[in-house]
């Protein structure tokens, strides 16, 4: 049997921590957290547009969805979601939905059934959503004036949990 004295435990200690602090290391290590800024990104939407975010919500309020057409819970998600855009758009409320890693013809086809009017965006290579540390579906960030996180839902919201966490920054 081996034995090490305390300097080498030591070394030993620190190495694993030096090792497991660098595989977390890069781009998209911070989780997000309440009051950080948003991360800026750029996606096409369904229509061809381009939207960069967080140029295209300056001064509004923003609530940004992540979802696709598999999850259970989306559907009727974003036609609650629907409703509180409809209401509140003309306040400064910006809803941008942004498809995690579905094809072109899925998306549209499962927007057309459902009758949505806010912009989608695709990510096709999940690239958004792993910059988001998106870990379920769906997941709503709300986003207030100065770009700022202000709210993470985590999962289904009622249309009620969504317009309090949107009438408190309108």
């Amino acid at each position: 049997m081996v034995r090490y004295g305390p300097l080498a435990k030591a070394t030993w200690v620190v190495l694993v921590t030096l090792a497991l602090t660098l595989a977390g290391c890069g781009d998209d290590a911070t989780m997000l957290r309440v009051g950080d800024p948003m991360h800026s990104f750029s996606a096409r939407t369904l229509t061809g547009e381009t939207i960069d975010l967080p140029d295209a919500c300056a001064g509004k309020v923003l609530v940004l969805r992540f979802w696709a057409s598999w999850c259970p819970f989306c559907r009727d998600e974003m036609r609650a979601v629907e409703t509180i855009w409809k209401d509140d758009r003309a306040r400064g409320l910006l809803v941008v939905a942004v498809n995690v890693g579905q094809g072109t013809g899925q998306v549209e086809s499962f927007i057309k059934d459902i009758a949505v009017s806010y912009p989608v965006l695709l990510d096709p290579g999940s690239k958004i959503s792993r910059a988001y540390h998106v870990t379920g579906l769906p997941t709503t960030f709300v986003i207030d004036r100065q770009g700022r996180i202000r709210g993470r839902i985590l999962g289904e919201a009622s249309e009620a949990t969504l317009r309090q966490a949107v009438e408190a920054l309108l």
